[in-house]
């Protein structure tokens, strides 16, 4: 069930306080370890930036097969401000999780969760309003410091920030640059690290990001 936030937030300082609000009821425990289902969420914009459609495609664990897709068109809810793009995107994506006709067991976003300057990224901000496992893997370092990574597929490092740790840095192919892993909500790190793993397969993102990033962008199209 949804946790709505209503109204919106309009400025800089009303989404600090709901972002410092809901930061609060961030989950951490190990979560799911075997989710039958997961979903990928993405967003892609027009070249102006004036409009966006947002993408969840859901995946069967088991074989990566597409279970259900839903795509929502509209306009960013929310200036560009660094730290808070989360709410640019959270209203399209809650508003395409809701067409969705099979409940996901947990959400992989294209972005971070705790590895956030305040801890409280995408993944995180979704993973709280609909009490879903979350967690984000990026494709850029946002915040933190890692020690090298092994170049071997499943090598990690830990991601760093302020002397806390924020997240993995994994190797999800031999030889290509790794992704930056981090929890949102009901899951731990290690299991993360191992689902972003098992739906990598073949290339250095995960099918639920590959499929989504192509579901929003064919919408744009």
């Amino acid at each position: 069930m949804l946790r709505a936030v209503q109204p919106w937030p309009r400025t800089e300082e009303e989404a600090l306080a709901v972002q410092d609000a809901l930061r609060s009821r961030v989950v951490l425990d190990d979560g799911p370890e075997s989710p039958a289902t997961v979903a990928g969420l993405d967003v892609a914009y027009a070249d102006d930036d004036s409009r966006l459609a947002a993408a969840v495609v859901v995946l069967n664990t088991a074989d990566l097969s597409v279970v259900d897709t839903a795509v929502v068109r509209g306009a960013p809810a929310f200036p560009y401000v660094p730290g808070l793009f989360a709410f640019r995107e959270v209203p399209a994506l809650l508003a395409a999780l809701e067409r969705l006709t099979v409940r996901p067991g947990v959400l992989i976003c294209d972005g971070h969760g705790l590895a956030h300057p305040r801890r409280f990224g995408l993944a995180a901000h979704l993973g709280v309003l609909t009490d879903l496992p979350s967690f984000g893997v990026g494709k850029t370092r946002l915040v933190g410091d890692w020690e090298p990574v092994g170049e071997p597929r499943g090598s990690r490092s830990a991601l760093v920030d302020a002397g806390e740790t924020v997240g993995a840095v994994l190797r999800t192919q031999t030889g290509v640059k790794p992704v930056f892993v981090s929890v949102g909500h009901r899951i731990g790190l290690d299991r993360a690290c191992a689902l972003t793993l098992r739906l990598a397969p073949r290339f250095r993102l995960p099918e639920t990001t590959r499929v989504a990033d192509r579901a929003c962008r064919d919408s744009l199209s």
